[in-house]
């Protein structure tokens, strides 16, 4: 039986009188990329936010690896093995690409180690190996996009939050992070969560999906019975053929997986 490593329990966070998430329960297991789809405003966002302490739910519970994390303090989040990746990177432009990547590593003590981790990511982004004393806010979009997976990378996570990697990326930059991001969980066994407004791509590359509509899970399934389904093709993969088109293509592309 697969071990469940995050659970959450009729979780419902608010902004202010605003119910944003709405007793949420859901449970990702070691090992697997399960992704949340929703329309913009749905509440994916805060659910993310929610596990990662950045929002204090006002009902329900987090537990990660067996162990209560409701509104523990983030930082605390991250040193137990769970980091979120920010809609937007969020990377610190200031700084140099490598100096970034040691920000992702302050709870390390040992040096060498963090140099190893350094050059392991540096073999998934090897662009980032180039610009490594370049700061990070001159860097493409999708150069930020993957210092923020590799920032992410430097804590030795046991799961990632991932929230819209695509994010005003060309589709060939997107196909690149997502062929990463599989290549991350499969080599490491690193367990993601996936907030990602492309539906194709995420019922692609994930093994399991949640449906988000209004702060409420409605759905969930693997994602092959849910590509399967009429109301995901209609309102999340868009017109059919178009949908068919992306899945050729990434049928294609699978082979990588």
């Amino acid at each position: 039986m697969s071990e469940v490593l995050l659970q959450l329990n009729n979780v419902e966070s608010a902004y202010g009188p605003v119910r944003a998430i709405r007793g949420v329960s859901l449970s990702v297991t070691r090992g697997q990329i399960a992704t949340i789809l929703g329309s913009n405003g749905a509440g994916k966002t805060t659910v993310l936010k929610t596990i990662s302490g950045i929002i204090d739910p006002r009902k329900g519970s987090v537990v990660f690896k067996g162990d209560n994390i409701t509104a523990m303090d983030p930082a605390h989040i991250v040193q137990r093995g769970l980091v979120q990746v920010p809609e937007g990177r969020e990377v610190f432009p200031l700084l140099s690409v490598k100096d970034n990547l040691l920000m992702g590593a302050y709870t390390q003590p040992d040096r060498d180690a963090i140099a190893q981790d350094i050059e392991r990511v540096f073999g998934y982004f090897p662009i980032l190996k180039e610009r490594a004393n370049q700061d990070a806010g001159l860097l493409s979009g999708g150069q930020q996009q993957m210092l923020a997976i590799s920032r992410a990378l430097m804590s030795r996570p046991e799961m990632i939050l991932l929230d819209e990697p695509s994010l005003g990326l060309s589709p060939k930059l997107t196909q690149e992070i997502f062929e990463i991001v599989v290549r991350i969980n499969r080599e490491r066994g690193t367990t993601i969560l996936l907030v990602e407004q492309n539906a194709n791509m995420a019922l692609n590359v994930a093994d399991h999906g949640f449906v988000l509509e209004s702060g409420r899970i409605v759905m969930e399934d693997t994602c092959e019975r849910l590509r399967e389904k009429d109301d995901i093709k209609e309102f999340y993969l868009g017109l059919k053929e178009a949908g068919a088109r992306d899945e050729r293509r990434w049928k294609k592309k699978k082979t990588w997986r």
